[in-house]
């Protein structure tokens, strides 16, 4: 049964959380960075769950299990057990389902976030391409290693399907950016010359399998990262919202092609509650103006007329100005004000 509680905005401007009957946030630079939770995620989370909207959460991380995550996000202070956390893992065990026969002998490159999904399944699994494997799984984990994927490359020759739980080329962790899985799925590409099906963002198949748990009617993902998180969103015909606390920031939004574009831009989720100020464009699409905020497009230069009071107003108005103006950012001269 939904939990939905229609919630009424207080004046003319509407919030992003309106009439969502459930939140489906990204973790890593959403919630948390590394081992540390980001500033006002849970008091957000937390004060929408309290309203009546549903909270779920979908990583692309194949490295932990539902539980695991849930533990992590439960140390933060959050009310979470593992049903309520969607995992790329669990997106591409359905996807490897409907390519191999029930009960098949899987090679799995991964963890145990990635081990535990394919045993809940009904696979077997192994490590070695000698035991004749009907089909190569591949998610990241830390502790991968060149032999990992030398025998993923060595059993992917005879032509066996190939799963991979996600490609997202980076990671953030708490020490930076770190490779991802995308890196280590491209080193098998290169040896074997084929390309895995993906479960995980920015593929559908990880939103649909959320939107199908939680009953979603009217969803609203967060996330980080344009060229999954957004991507999928929009791929999945879900409301957005981009939140600048973790990977893309203001020259990513700006630059953003029209699959890359969110709903919403929130400098941290206490926007989630506030009214949202739409961007309105002049007739011409030469002016955008967001709040006191006012960003003008001057043949092939872009420039502050008013900066207004928030960094984030900015870089909204100069978005929508620039995705208006079917301009690719590479021919325009963007003031510096609208990402610095």
């Amino acid at each position: 049964m939904s939990l939905f509680k229609p919630r009424k905005s207080s004046g003319a401007s509407v919030t992003p959380i309106d009439d969502v009957d459930v939140i489906l946030a990204d973790l890593d630079g959403v919630v948390y960075a590394g081992a540390n939770p980001i500033d006002f995620a849970v008091d957000a989370l937390n004060r929408a769950a309290s309203e009546g909207v549903r909270v779920g959460y979908i990583t692309n991380n194949a490295s932990r299990t539902d539980v695991q995550v849930a533990d992590h996000l439960a140390s933060f202070g959050l009310t979470v057990v593992p049903h309520d956390v969607v995992t790329s893992p669990q997106a591409a065990v359905k996807l490897l389902a409907g390519l191999v026969p029930a009960g098949s002998l899987i090679l799995v490159v991964g963890g145990e976030g990635l081990t535990s999904e394919v045993e809940k399944g009904g696979f077997t699994v192994t490590r070695q391409s000698a035991d004749q494997p009907a089909a190569v799984i591949q998610g990241f984990s830390p502790d991968v290693s060149w032999r990992d994927l030398a025998q993923a490359s060595f059993a992917l020759h005879r032509g066996i399907p190939w799963v991979a739980t996600n490609t997202d080329w980076t990671i953030p962790v708490e020490g930076g950016v770190a490779p991802g899985n995308g890196t280590l799925v491209s080193a098998v590409h290169t040896a074997v010359g084929t390309l895995p099906v993906v479960g995980g963002k920015p593929e559908k198949a990880i939103f649909d399998a959320a939107v199908e748990r939680f009953a979603a009617k009217a969803p609203l993902f967060i996330g980080d990262r344009l060229d999954t998180d957004i991507v999928g969103a929009n791929r999945a015909g879900i409301r957005s919202v981009h939140v600048l606390t973790g990977i893309d920031g203001a020259k990513q939004l700006l630059a953003a092609d029209k699959e890359s574009r969110p709903t919403f831009i929130l400098h941290d989720l206490r926007g989630l509650f506030e009214p949202y100020p739409e961007p309105v464009l002049s007739h011409d699409k030469t002016v955008a103006t967001v709040g006191s905020t006012v960003v003008r497009l001057r043949g092939t230069t872009v420039e502050v007329v008013k900066a207004g009071d928030t960094a984030v107003n900015r870089v909204r108005a100069g978005s929508a100005l620039i995705w208006a103006s079917g301009q690719p950012i590479y021919g325009l001269n963007v003031a510096p004000e609208l990402y610095s």
